[in-house]
Protein backbone atom coordinates (compact mmCIF):
# COMPACT_ATOMS: atom_id res chain seq x y z
CA UNK A 1 0.00 0.00 0.00
CA UNK A 2 2.70 2.40 0.63
CA UNK A 3 5.09 1.61 -2.28
CA UNK A 4 2.21 0.90 -5.24
CA UNK A 5 -1.16 2.55 -3.74
CA UNK A 6 0.08 6.01 -4.41
CA UNK A 7 0.90 5.39 -8.12
CA UNK A 8 -3.12 3.88 -8.35
CA UNK A 9 -4.28 7.11 -6.55
CA UNK A 10 -5.86 3.93 -4.47
CA UNK A 11 -4.76 5.32 -1.01
CA UNK A 12 -5.11 8.11 1.00
CA UNK A 13 -3.79 6.94 4.78
CA UNK A 14 -2.02 3.69 5.45
CA UNK A 15 -3.25 2.88 9.09
CA UNK A 16 0.21 1.51 10.34
CA UNK A 17 0.00 1.82 13.99
CA UNK A 18 -3.45 0.47 13.98
CA UNK A 19 -3.21 -2.09 11.58
CA UNK A 20 0.19 -3.46 13.43
CA UNK A 21 -1.93 -3.95 17.17
CA UNK A 22 -4.64 -5.34 15.57
CA UNK A 23 -2.62 -8.30 13.51
CA UNK A 24 -0.66 -8.49 16.86
CA UNK A 25 -3.20 -9.43 18.79
CA UNK A 26 -5.27 -11.52 16.20
CA UNK A 27 -1.86 -13.62 15.84
CA UNK A 28 -1.69 -14.28 19.55
CA UNK A 29 -5.44 -15.00 20.06
CA UNK A 30 -5.02 -17.62 16.87
CA UNK A 31 -2.09 -19.10 18.88
CA UNK A 32 -3.46 -19.61 22.00
CA UNK A 33 -6.88 -20.87 20.07
CA UNK A 34 -9.66 -17.77 20.24
CA UNK A 35 -10.83 -18.04 16.56
CA UNK A 36 -13.10 -15.18 15.72
CA UNK A 37 -14.00 -16.51 12.09
CA UNK A 38 -13.14 -16.18 8.25
CA UNK A 39 -11.79 -12.53 8.94
CA UNK A 40 -9.45 -12.77 11.93
CA UNK A 41 -6.23 -11.54 10.85
CA UNK A 42 -7.51 -10.57 7.66
CA UNK A 43 -6.17 -7.36 6.54
CA UNK A 44 -8.78 -4.56 5.10
CA UNK A 45 -8.93 -1.26 3.48
CA UNK A 46 -12.03 1.28 4.31
CA UNK A 47 -13.23 3.96 2.10
CA UNK A 48 -12.29 7.25 3.68
CA UNK A 49 -16.10 8.21 4.40
CA UNK A 50 -16.03 6.05 7.28
CA UNK A 51 -14.85 7.24 10.31
CA UNK A 52 -11.73 6.15 12.59
CA UNK A 53 -10.75 7.18 16.02
CA UNK A 54 -6.78 7.33 16.97
CA UNK A 55 -6.26 10.80 15.22
CA UNK A 56 -6.88 8.98 11.34
CA UNK A 57 -8.21 11.11 9.35
CA UNK A 58 -11.30 10.87 7.29
CA UNK A 59 -11.13 13.17 4.66
CA UNK A 60 -14.42 12.74 2.68
CA UNK A 61 -12.57 12.42 -0.13
CA UNK A 62 -11.95 16.37 -0.06
CA UNK A 63 -9.91 18.76 0.12
CA UNK A 64 -11.91 20.72 2.35
CA UNK A 65 -12.12 18.08 5.03
CA UNK A 66 -8.32 16.50 4.40
CA UNK A 67 -7.74 17.23 7.75
CA UNK A 68 -10.46 16.38 9.64
CA UNK A 69 -11.02 13.91 11.97
CA UNK A 70 -13.22 11.72 14.97
CA UNK A 71 -12.88 10.02 18.03
CA UNK A 72 -14.87 7.41 17.47
CA UNK A 73 -15.03 4.62 15.22
CA UNK A 74 -17.98 4.05 12.59
CA UNK A 75 -19.94 0.98 13.12
CA UNK A 76 -18.85 -1.08 10.37
CA UNK A 77 -14.97 -0.55 11.42
CA UNK A 78 -16.02 -1.53 15.24
CA UNK A 79 -17.76 -4.96 13.72
CA UNK A 80 -14.40 -5.88 11.86
CA UNK A 81 -12.00 -5.57 14.69
CA UNK A 82 -14.80 -7.87 17.00
CA UNK A 83 -14.21 -10.21 14.04
CA UNK A 84 -10.96 -10.26 13.90
CA UNK A 85 -10.05 -8.64 10.53
CA UNK A 86 -7.27 -5.44 10.62
CA UNK A 87 -7.63 -2.19 9.47
CA UNK A 88 -4.85 -1.55 6.92
CA UNK A 89 -5.95 1.78 5.21
CA UNK A 90 -8.23 4.49 4.37
CA UNK A 91 -8.94 4.32 0.64
CA UNK A 92 -9.64 6.91 -1.93
CA UNK A 93 -13.05 8.33 -2.95
CA UNK A 94 -14.97 10.84 -5.05
CA UNK A 95 -14.84 14.08 -3.16
CA UNK A 96 -18.20 13.84 -0.96
CA UNK A 97 -18.75 10.54 -2.81
CA UNK A 98 -20.09 12.43 -6.08
CA UNK A 99 -22.47 14.51 -4.03
CA UNK A 100 -21.47 17.97 -6.31
CA UNK A 101 -22.56 15.69 -9.51
CA UNK A 102 -18.48 15.03 -10.59
CA UNK A 103 -18.27 14.18 -14.52
CA UNK A 104 -14.70 13.42 -14.38
CA UNK A 105 -12.44 11.08 -12.98
CA UNK A 106 -10.06 13.80 -11.32
CA UNK A 107 -12.35 14.58 -8.82
CA UNK A 108 -10.35 13.54 -5.51
CA UNK A 109 -7.94 15.75 -3.70
CA UNK A 110 -5.79 12.58 -3.87
CA UNK A 111 -6.22 12.45 -7.80
CA UNK A 112 -8.05 10.64 -10.56
CA UNK A 113 -8.07 6.94 -9.45
CA UNK A 114 -6.01 4.34 -11.78
CA UNK A 115 -7.29 1.40 -12.92
CA UNK A 116 -4.73 -1.75 -12.13
CA UNK A 117 -5.52 -3.49 -15.71
CA UNK A 118 -4.15 -0.59 -17.52
CA UNK A 119 -3.55 2.56 -15.45
CA UNK A 120 -4.43 4.83 -18.49
CA UNK A 121 -8.22 3.87 -17.68
CA UNK A 122 -10.86 5.03 -14.61
CA UNK A 123 -11.42 2.05 -11.50
CA UNK A 124 -14.73 3.84 -11.13
CA UNK A 125 -16.56 5.56 -9.01
CA UNK A 126 -16.87 6.39 -6.26
CA UNK A 127 -15.50 3.98 -4.55
CA UNK A 128 -12.57 3.88 -6.37
CA UNK A 129 -9.77 3.50 -4.62
CA UNK A 130 -12.04 0.63 -2.58
CA UNK A 131 -11.98 -1.36 -6.29
CA UNK A 132 -8.05 -0.49 -7.31
CA UNK A 133 -6.90 -1.60 -4.00
CA UNK A 134 -8.35 -5.19 -4.17
CA UNK A 135 -7.52 -5.17 -7.97
CA UNK A 136 -4.28 -4.75 -7.48
CA UNK A 137 -3.75 -7.39 -4.38
CA UNK A 138 -3.12 -4.12 -1.71
CA UNK A 139 -6.06 -5.72 0.08
CA UNK A 140 -7.95 -9.45 0.32
CA UNK A 141 -11.34 -6.87 0.34
CA UNK A 142 -12.41 -3.46 1.43
CA UNK A 143 -15.47 -1.50 2.15
CA UNK A 144 -17.14 0.73 -0.35
CA UNK A 145 -20.32 2.65 -0.21
CA UNK A 146 -22.99 2.78 -2.69
CA UNK A 147 -25.66 5.64 -3.20
CA UNK A 148 -25.91 5.00 -7.05
CA UNK A 149 -23.59 2.96 -8.46
CA UNK A 150 -20.69 3.25 -6.33
CA UNK A 151 -20.13 -0.27 -5.82
CA UNK A 152 -21.02 -1.91 -9.17
CA UNK A 153 -19.29 0.61 -10.94
CA UNK A 154 -15.72 -0.04 -9.68
CA UNK A 155 -16.32 -3.64 -9.43
CA UNK A 156 -17.17 -3.77 -13.21
CA UNK A 157 -14.25 -1.44 -14.48
CA UNK A 158 -11.46 -3.12 -11.91
CA UNK A 159 -12.88 -6.84 -12.33
CA UNK A 160 -13.35 -7.48 -8.94
CA UNK A 161 -16.49 -8.71 -7.14
CA UNK A 162 -19.01 -5.67 -5.23
CA UNK A 163 -22.15 -6.29 -3.35
CA UNK A 164 -24.51 -3.54 -2.99
CA UNK A 165 -26.72 -4.98 0.28
CA UNK A 166 -30.36 -3.97 0.81
CA UNK A 167 -31.00 -0.65 2.63
CA UNK A 168 -31.11 -1.31 5.83
CA UNK A 169 -28.84 -4.28 6.05
CA UNK A 170 -25.67 -2.56 7.20
CA UNK A 171 -25.45 0.93 9.63
CA UNK A 172 -23.86 3.73 8.31
CA UNK A 173 -23.50 5.08 11.94
CA UNK A 174 -20.07 7.24 11.20
CA UNK A 175 -20.03 7.30 7.31
CA UNK A 176 -20.58 10.12 5.67
CA UNK A 177 -24.14 10.84 4.36
CA UNK A 178 -24.52 12.10 1.22
CA UNK A 179 -28.56 10.44 0.90
CA UNK A 180 -30.19 9.18 4.29
CA UNK A 181 -32.98 7.19 2.24
CA UNK A 182 -30.39 5.52 -0.51
CA UNK A 183 -26.93 5.60 1.16
CA UNK A 184 -25.65 1.75 1.85
CA UNK A 185 -22.37 0.41 2.75
CA UNK A 186 -21.15 -3.22 1.01
CA UNK A 187 -17.91 -5.14 0.61
CA UNK A 188 -15.88 -5.10 -2.62
CA UNK A 189 -13.54 -8.53 -2.99
CA UNK A 190 -12.24 -11.03 -5.36
CA UNK A 191 -15.32 -13.25 -5.40
CA UNK A 192 -18.83 -13.19 -4.47
CA UNK A 193 -18.20 -15.75 -1.78
CA UNK A 194 -15.80 -13.79 -0.24
CA UNK A 195 -18.71 -10.66 -0.42
CA UNK A 196 -21.14 -13.01 1.84
CA UNK A 197 -18.15 -13.44 4.37
CA UNK A 198 -17.77 -9.83 4.81
CA UNK A 199 -21.47 -9.29 4.88
CA UNK A 200 -22.42 -11.35 7.69
CA UNK A 201 -19.51 -9.76 9.59
CA UNK A 202 -21.33 -6.22 9.10
CA UNK A 203 -24.65 -6.70 9.04
CA UNK A 204 -27.54 -6.16 11.53
CA UNK A 205 -29.01 -4.28 13.80
CA UNK A 206 -27.37 -1.10 15.13
CA UNK A 207 -29.41 1.88 17.69
CA UNK A 208 -27.42 4.53 16.53
CA UNK A 209 -28.60 3.99 13.01
CA UNK A 210 -32.14 3.50 13.41
CA UNK A 211 -32.71 2.68 9.49
CA UNK A 212 -31.08 -0.43 10.23
CA UNK A 213 -33.29 -3.55 9.93
CA UNK A 214 -33.85 -6.34 12.90
CA UNK A 215 -33.59 -9.13 10.36
CA UNK A 216 -30.55 -10.82 10.78
CA UNK A 217 -28.47 -12.43 8.08
CA UNK A 218 -26.54 -15.76 7.79
CA UNK A 219 -24.17 -16.03 4.87
CA UNK A 220 -25.71 -19.48 3.45
CA UNK A 221 -25.21 -19.92 -0.15
CA UNK A 222 -26.35 -22.77 -2.32
CA UNK A 223 -24.27 -22.28 -5.24
CA UNK A 224 -24.73 -26.22 -6.30
CA UNK A 225 -28.53 -25.92 -7.37
CA UNK A 226 -29.54 -26.63 -10.63
CA UNK A 227 -32.84 -24.94 -10.74
CA UNK A 228 -32.02 -20.92 -10.38
CA UNK A 229 -34.94 -18.74 -12.08
CA UNK A 230 -33.61 -15.57 -13.56
CA UNK A 231 -34.87 -12.74 -14.90
CA UNK A 232 -33.98 -10.70 -18.42
CA UNK A 233 -35.80 -6.89 -18.05
CA UNK A 234 -37.06 -6.55 -22.19
CA UNK A 235 -34.63 -3.95 -24.10
CA UNK A 236 -32.32 -4.04 -21.32
CA UNK A 237 -29.31 -4.32 -23.93
CA UNK A 238 -30.09 -1.54 -25.65
CA UNK A 239 -27.04 0.76 -25.71
CA UNK A 240 -24.12 -1.11 -24.38
CA UNK A 241 -20.89 -1.71 -26.08
CA UNK A 242 -20.63 -4.27 -28.45
CA UNK A 243 -18.16 -6.04 -26.24
CA UNK A 244 -20.33 -5.62 -22.90
CA UNK A 245 -23.05 -7.39 -24.87
CA UNK A 246 -21.02 -10.13 -26.53
CA UNK A 247 -19.66 -11.10 -22.91
CA UNK A 248 -23.25 -10.56 -21.61
CA UNK A 249 -24.66 -12.94 -24.00
CA UNK A 250 -21.54 -15.19 -23.41
CA UNK A 251 -22.50 -15.43 -19.51
CA UNK A 252 -26.53 -15.99 -20.72
CA UNK A 253 -25.29 -19.03 -22.21
CA UNK A 254 -23.04 -20.09 -19.28
CA UNK A 255 -25.89 -19.90 -16.11
CA UNK A 256 -28.52 -21.66 -18.76
CA UNK A 257 -26.59 -24.67 -17.30
CA UNK A 258 -28.06 -23.94 -14.22
CA UNK A 259 -30.80 -21.83 -14.78
CA UNK A 260 -33.52 -20.80 -16.72
CA UNK A 261 -33.97 -17.16 -18.04
CA UNK A 262 -36.84 -15.22 -18.75
CA UNK A 263 -37.50 -11.86 -20.60
CA UNK A 264 -39.49 -9.64 -18.41
CA UNK A 265 -41.26 -6.36 -19.15
CA UNK A 266 -41.21 -3.68 -15.82
CA UNK A 267 -44.02 -1.54 -15.04
CA UNK A 268 -43.78 1.65 -16.93
CA UNK A 269 -42.63 4.42 -13.93
CA UNK A 270 -40.40 6.98 -13.97
CA UNK A 271 -37.46 5.23 -12.17
CA UNK A 272 -34.61 7.20 -12.95
CA UNK A 273 -36.43 10.75 -11.94
CA UNK A 274 -37.37 9.63 -9.14
CA UNK A 275 -34.27 8.18 -7.29
CA UNK A 276 -32.11 11.19 -8.98
CA UNK A 277 -34.96 13.79 -7.60
CA UNK A 278 -34.75 11.58 -4.15
CA UNK A 279 -30.64 11.92 -4.03
CA UNK A 280 -30.78 15.75 -5.73
CA UNK A 281 -32.92 16.78 -2.35
CA UNK A 282 -31.01 15.09 0.30
CA UNK A 283 -27.51 15.68 -0.98
CA UNK A 284 -28.41 19.17 -1.08
CA UNK A 285 -29.27 19.06 2.59
CA UNK A 286 -26.57 16.53 3.39
CA UNK A 287 -23.71 19.27 2.54
CA UNK A 288 -26.19 22.51 3.44
CA UNK A 289 -23.00 23.68 5.80
CA UNK A 290 -20.50 23.62 3.15
CA UNK A 291 -22.70 25.00 0.68
CA UNK A 292 -23.55 28.15 2.92
CA UNK A 293 -19.61 28.04 3.97
CA UNK A 294 -18.55 29.27 0.12
CA UNK A 295 -16.02 26.30 0.60
CA UNK A 296 -17.62 24.68 -2.64
CA UNK A 297 -15.02 26.38 -4.53
CA UNK A 298 -12.02 24.19 -2.87
CA UNK A 299 -13.53 21.40 -4.06
CA UNK A 300 -11.24 19.35 -6.86
CA UNK A 301 -13.44 18.97 -10.21
CA UNK A 302 -15.00 22.21 -11.47
CA UNK A 303 -17.93 21.05 -11.52
CA UNK A 304 -18.55 20.69 -8.23
CA UNK A 305 -17.92 24.04 -7.29
CA UNK A 306 -21.51 24.73 -8.19
CA UNK A 307 -23.27 21.33 -8.22
CA UNK A 308 -24.55 21.31 -4.39
CA UNK A 309 -25.48 24.84 -5.35
CA UNK A 310 -28.40 23.88 -8.07
CA UNK A 311 -29.11 21.03 -6.16
CA UNK A 312 -30.72 23.43 -3.09
CA UNK A 313 -33.79 24.27 -6.18
CA UNK A 314 -35.01 21.06 -5.45
CA UNK A 315 -38.87 21.80 -4.62
CA UNK A 316 -40.56 19.73 -1.57
CA UNK A 317 -43.22 18.52 -3.42
CA UNK A 318 -40.85 17.20 -5.98
CA UNK A 319 -39.09 15.50 -3.15
CA UNK A 320 -42.15 14.79 -1.69
CA UNK A 321 -43.68 13.13 -4.53
CA UNK A 322 -40.67 10.97 -5.44
CA UNK A 323 -40.82 9.79 -2.09
CA UNK A 324 -44.88 8.68 -2.73
CA UNK A 325 -43.98 7.24 -6.15
CA UNK A 326 -40.77 5.75 -4.88
CA UNK A 327 -43.19 3.17 -2.99
CA UNK A 328 -45.41 2.36 -5.73
CA UNK A 329 -42.34 1.44 -7.74
CA UNK A 330 -40.74 -1.20 -4.95
CA UNK A 331 -44.41 -2.85 -4.67
CA UNK A 332 -44.91 -3.12 -8.73
CA UNK A 333 -41.01 -3.87 -9.30
CA UNK A 334 -41.70 -6.84 -6.48
CA UNK A 335 -44.42 -7.93 -8.22
CA UNK A 336 -41.96 -8.58 -11.37
CA UNK A 337 -38.97 -9.80 -8.93
CA UNK A 338 -41.33 -12.20 -7.15
CA UNK A 339 -40.99 -15.05 -9.14
CA UNK A 340 -37.26 -14.87 -10.10
CA UNK A 341 -33.99 -15.63 -7.30
CA UNK A 342 -32.68 -12.48 -9.59
CA UNK A 343 -33.27 -9.88 -12.53
CA UNK A 344 -29.62 -9.82 -14.16
CA UNK A 345 -27.78 -7.51 -16.51
CA UNK A 346 -24.25 -5.94 -17.19
CA UNK A 347 -22.79 -4.37 -14.39
CA UNK A 348 -22.67 -1.42 -16.75
CA UNK A 349 -23.17 -0.41 -20.02
CA UNK A 350 -19.54 -0.35 -20.62
CA UNK A 351 -16.07 -1.07 -19.54
CA UNK A 352 -13.61 1.66 -17.86
CA UNK A 353 -13.39 4.95 -19.73
CA UNK A 354 -10.15 7.04 -19.65
CA UNK A 355 -8.69 8.20 -16.97
CA UNK A 356 -8.59 11.85 -18.66
CA UNK A 357 -11.88 11.95 -20.08
CA UNK A 358 -15.24 12.78 -18.94
CA UNK A 359 -17.30 9.63 -18.38
CA UNK A 360 -20.55 8.85 -19.65
CA UNK A 361 -23.45 9.86 -18.09
CA UNK A 362 -27.10 8.65 -18.24
CA UNK A 363 -29.26 11.53 -18.20
CA UNK A 364 -32.12 11.70 -15.52
CA UNK A 365 -35.10 10.47 -16.40
CA UNK A 366 -34.23 8.25 -18.73
CA UNK A 367 -34.62 4.01 -18.79
CA UNK A 368 -31.10 3.78 -19.82
CA UNK A 369 -30.03 3.07 -16.18
CA UNK A 370 -33.19 1.49 -15.17
CA UNK A 371 -31.53 -1.41 -12.70
CA UNK A 372 -29.26 1.07 -11.14
CA UNK A 373 -32.06 3.51 -10.26
CA UNK A 374 -35.02 0.97 -9.34
CA UNK A 375 -32.28 -1.41 -6.97
CA UNK A 376 -30.78 2.16 -5.76
CA UNK A 377 -34.04 3.41 -5.44
CA UNK A 378 -35.95 0.95 -3.78
CA UNK A 379 -32.96 -0.29 -1.99
CA UNK A 380 -32.50 -3.75 -3.13
CA UNK A 381 -29.67 -5.91 -3.29
CA UNK A 382 -27.11 -6.61 -6.04
CA UNK A 383 -23.66 -8.14 -7.19
CA UNK A 384 -21.51 -7.58 -9.42
CA UNK A 385 -18.86 -10.12 -10.61
CA UNK A 386 -16.56 -10.36 -13.68
CA UNK A 387 -17.36 -11.46 -16.70
CA UNK A 388 -14.91 -11.25 -19.47
CA UNK A 389 -12.59 -8.65 -21.47
CA UNK A 390 -12.50 -6.16 -24.00
CA UNK A 391 -10.16 -6.63 -26.59
CA UNK A 392 -7.88 -4.08 -25.13
CA UNK A 393 -7.72 -6.25 -21.58
CA UNK A 394 -9.94 -4.15 -19.75
CA UNK A 395 -12.61 -5.96 -17.03
CA UNK A 396 -16.45 -6.43 -17.91
CA UNK A 397 -19.14 -7.61 -15.13
CA UNK A 398 -22.44 -9.34 -14.91
CA UNK A 399 -24.98 -7.94 -12.03
CA UNK A 400 -27.92 -9.84 -10.64
CA UNK A 401 -30.53 -7.92 -8.39
CA UNK A 402 -32.21 -9.69 -5.97
CA UNK A 403 -35.67 -8.50 -3.71
CA UNK A 404 -34.98 -6.51 -0.76
CA UNK A 405 -33.04 -8.70 2.28
CA UNK A 406 -32.45 -12.02 -0.48
CA UNK A 407 -28.90 -11.57 -0.26
CA UNK A 408 -28.73 -15.36 0.20
CA UNK A 409 -30.26 -15.37 -3.19
CA UNK A 410 -27.82 -13.07 -5.44
CA UNK A 411 -24.95 -14.37 -3.86
CA UNK A 412 -25.84 -17.70 -4.54
CA UNK A 413 -26.47 -16.94 -8.36
CA UNK A 414 -22.85 -15.33 -8.59
CA UNK A 415 -21.26 -18.04 -6.90
CA UNK A 416 -22.71 -20.84 -9.08
CA UNK A 417 -21.36 -18.42 -11.84
CA UNK A 418 -18.18 -18.20 -10.75
CA UNK A 419 -17.72 -21.78 -9.88
CA UNK A 420 -18.37 -22.54 -13.78
CA UNK A 421 -16.28 -19.35 -14.77
CA UNK A 422 -12.77 -18.65 -13.60
CA UNK A 423 -13.05 -14.62 -14.66
CA UNK A 424 -12.49 -14.42 -10.97
CA UNK A 425 -9.05 -16.09 -10.70
CA UNK A 426 -7.58 -13.49 -13.54
CA UNK A 427 -5.26 -10.63 -11.98
CA UNK A 428 -3.58 -7.58 -13.60
CA UNK A 429 -0.33 -8.78 -15.44
CA UNK A 430 1.93 -6.28 -14.34
CA UNK A 431 1.92 -3.97 -12.04
CA UNK A 432 1.15 -0.20 -13.59
CA UNK A 433 1.49 -1.07 -16.66
CA UNK A 434 0.57 2.05 -18.73
CA UNK A 435 -1.74 2.22 -21.94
Amino acid sequence: METLGPSYNAVVTVTRERAMEQARKAEDEVLSGTYRGPLHGIPYGAKDLLATSGGIPTTWGAAPFRDQTFDFDATVIRKLESAGAVLASKLAMIELAGGGGYRQPNASFTGPPRNPWNIGYWTGGSSSGSGAAVSAGLVPFAIGSETWGSILSPANNCGVAGLRPTYGRVSRHGAMALSWTLDKLGPLCLTADDCGLVLEAIAGPDPKDPSTTQRPFKYNPEPDRKDFKLALIKDGAEGLDEEVLANFEDSLRVLKRVATIEEVELPDLPYGAVTRTILNAESANAFEGLIESGRMSELTASEDHYGLYARTAVLARDYLKALRLRGVIAEKADEVMSQYDAVTAPARRSSASPIDQEFRRVTPGTMRDVMGALGNGAGLPSIAIPNGFTEIGLPTGIQFMGRAYEENSVLSVACAYQSMTDWHKHHPPDLLRAE
